[in-house]
């Protein structure tokens, strides 16, 4: 592959059909360091990744570091909701980019693009995002899917990973351009999705429904009259 910023005509948003998603070091026991965000909006939101990229069908790589120690397991909604993605065990290295059966099973894909997250931000998701950039992808890091220890680190990172090549995104971003539109039969899936994400969307969802039964039910009124 090229390098990225040499992308001829690549748009700088996601392609559905040309992108995977991969899901990095969303372990429980890391989970217990994050300080840059409440840790359940943070597993909410990698939930909704994993959700979202099973509705559009995207290929998901998850992996975990040292699983078996004090990181802690992959958190289990990440399979529950993507459950074809493929799990890639690690021998310790730190950067899933340094195994090469991580590598192989990214390239496998076929895919240009790269939705990237993981935990904690500053180490599991930008070295293997820089890494890919340089190996050629397109990269979109999903920063509030990320969680690190500390708003400082969660901003020194972004200011590394952005000279290095990577476009920083938020997940409703993600799940919007993977959606498209709202004229599509499971319209109302990705709606659910959105309230992983904001979950104050169920709101709308909820006065939505209320006002649609309220005229409807008018409209019985009136047509018995």
């Amino acid at each position: 592959m090229s390098n990225p910023a040499n992308f001829d005509g690549a748009r700088p948003v996601l392609n559905p059909d040309d992108v995977a998603m991969l899901l990095i070091d969303h372990q429980s026991g890391l989970f217990q360091t994050v300080g840059d965000m409440p840790m359940p909006e943070l597993r909410l939101r990698a939930a909704a990744l994993a959700s979202m990229a099973t509705l559009a069908n995207i290929p998901v790589i998850t992996t975990a570091s040292v699983p078996q120690g004090p990181n802690g397991p992959l958190i289990p909604e990440i399979h529950e909701n993507a459950p074809h993605a493929q799990y890639v065990a690690r021998k310790g290295e730190i950067n899933a980019w340094d195994n090469p059966d991580f590598v192989a099973a990214v390239n496998a894909t076929g895919k240009k693009q790269l939705i990237i997250a993981g935990t904690i931000t500053s180490v599991c998701m930008a070295f293997p995002a820089i890494s890919a950039v340089n190996a050629g992808y397109q990269v979109f890091a999903v920063v509030d899917a990320s969680g690190t220890y500390s708003k400082m680190a969660q901003e020194i990172t972004l200011a590394r990973v952005v000279q290095a090549g990577v476009v920083p995104m938020d997940t409703a971003a993600v799940a919007s351009e993977l959606q498209g539109s709202w004229n599509r039969a499971d319209a109302m899936e990705w709606a659910a999705i959105y309230t992983k994400i904001f979950p104050a969307y169920q709101l709308l969802i909820e006065s939505y429904g209320k006002a649609q039964a309220v005229a409807k039910n008018n409209e019985v009124l009136d047509s018995q009259r």
